[in-house]
């Protein structure tokens, strides 16, 4: 892979003509423009009432999705700065393509979206439409293909969030929010579809999937655009800069999610310095020890430890260069920093005190049963009236919820029918859909 070539800021559905080089006296290039189309957009905003963690919290201090997002675009900005670096110093003529700062913002506009397609109530959201899909949905996939199927028995909100970005943001435009082929290439995580990915075995780009068979010409667009190297029917090789929002999340979601931990109680004081204690060197961890507010230490232990981890990111990027472009390296770059394992301690205690608590565990059934009837009013409903014949007035009125619901059902066949009810649901903030199924089901609100 060629970095010009990975980093032209030609936008998704537009036409070569609208590409320039970069202007060195511009300060708003595309790619902060980038930034600027996905706050301003309608699914970005819905991210603040969505599960991170903590449920539904009680009080306004644990994260949402929409201050993790931004979180992690912050750390994503310093990884592609550092990364910018040392791409520019292997070829300083690429300024005048993306400059270090250019490709810091490259890398924090894919962080800002990284969550952009994640249904309600958590990870939870997404096991229930898989399994409402595997179980009482299964009957209107039968006649579909095994690709099409897959979409939906194995759905991912990775896949979602592209499809969101390109398609549902701005639908009457090709390409939706029209982002530039290095954002969405940097998005990409999983730069294949559901038959090419969930491979047993399969390297880390493979282990989901990042976009679903109704936005596939629309990846392999980009993907040939930006020259990444195909590696199967419908996958390719991830764009370098995505091993950096994989890495950002990644830092983001262990230490922070100890810290929200910490605030609630899950995890002691005692703890969470040790978990630090790795990364924090005597003059820090002096200072830490002169703060008398609990919460203060924990928010000063975490901002060093994260500056830590992005210098050992970025050094690894930087080791690993050549093989990453050559797409001989496809794992985590966390995994070879120093200090990995004192990192995956984070994780390990996050998954044994914070994912499994009890309240996490109501939230996934309360998910199940909300998102599973859901999905079976909406899907009965659209397909009574696709079928045109004894639809009621309880179906028609359903439908009528649904964002161009009518039309889907008039005039789109069963796959796309199913993703526009999918795509309803999984928009659905946390609160809307619960007062959604209190509505519907004749509960007061």
């Amino acid at each position: 892979m060629d970095w010009r070539t990975l980093l032209q800021p030609r936008r998704i559905g537009r036409s070569a003509e609208t590409t320039g080089q970069r202007d060195l006296d511009e300060l708003r290039t595309e790619f902060f423009r980038d930034w600027d189309r996905i706050v301003f957009c309608s699914a970005f905003r819905r991210l603040q009432d969505k599960t991170q963690v903590h449920p539904m919290a009680k009080t306004d201090y644990v994260r949402t999705r929409l201050t993790h997002s931004l979180e992690v675009a912050s750390v994503g900005r310093s990884l592609g700065m550092q990364a910018g670096r040392v791409v520019s110093a292997l070829d300083p003529g690429l300024r005048h393509l993306a400059s270090p700062q250019d490709m810091g913002a490259i890398v924090a506009a894919a962080c800002l979206m990284h969550d952009i397609g994640n249904p309600p109530f958590g990870h939870a959201g997404e096991s229930a439409i898989q399994e409402y899909f595997r179980g009482p949905g299964r009957a209107w996939l039968q006649d579909l293909p095994p690709a099409e199927q897959a979409d939906l028995l194995h759905f991912e909100g990775n896949a979602q969030g592209f499809r969101t970005a390109v398609r549902l943001q701005h639908p009457e435009q090709t390409g939706g929010l029209q982002l530039t082929w290095p954002t969405l290439g940097a998005f990409a995580k999983y730069p294949c579809d559901a038959v090419s990915g969930l491979q047993p075995g399969a390297a880390v780009s493979c282990r989901k999937f990042g976009f679903m068979q109704g936005e596939r010409p629309l990846f392999a667009e980009v993907a040939e655009g930006l020259g990444l190297q195909r590696i199967g029917a419908s996958a390719w090789q991830r764009h370098p800069l995505a091993f950096l929002v994989e890495a950002a999340d990644d830092i983001c979601y262990g230490v922070i999610d100890i810290e929200d931990g910490a605030k609630s109680g899950h995890i002691t004081p005692e703890e969470l310095r040790a978990l630090h204690t790795p990364f924090i060197d005597a003059v820090h961890r002096a200072r830490a020890g002169t703060l008398q507010d609990r919460q203060h230490q924990a928010e000063y232990l975490r901002a060093v430890t994260i500056g830590v981890l992005v210098d050992r990111v970025a050094r690894v990027f930087k080791e690993r260069h050549d093989d990453i472009l050559a797409g001989r390296f496809d794992q985590p770059l966390l995994d070879h920093i120093e200090g990995a394992q004192d990192f995956r301690r984070f994780k390990d205690l996050a998954a044994q005190r914070l994912y499994d608590e009890r309240s996490k565990l109501e939230l996934q059934v309360a998910g199940f049963e909300i998102i599973g009837w859901l999905l079976q009013a909406l899907c009965d409903a659209v397909e009574s009236v696709a079928a045109g014949t004894s639809a009621s007035e309880r179906a028609r009125m359903l439908v009528g919820l649904i964002p161009a619901g009518a039309q889907a059902a008039a005039r789109l066949g069963r796959y796309q029918r199913l993703l526009t009810v999918t795509d309803f649901v999984a928009g659905m903030t946390d609160t809307y859909a619960v007062e959604t199924y209190r509505r519907l089901r004749g509960f007061s609100a």
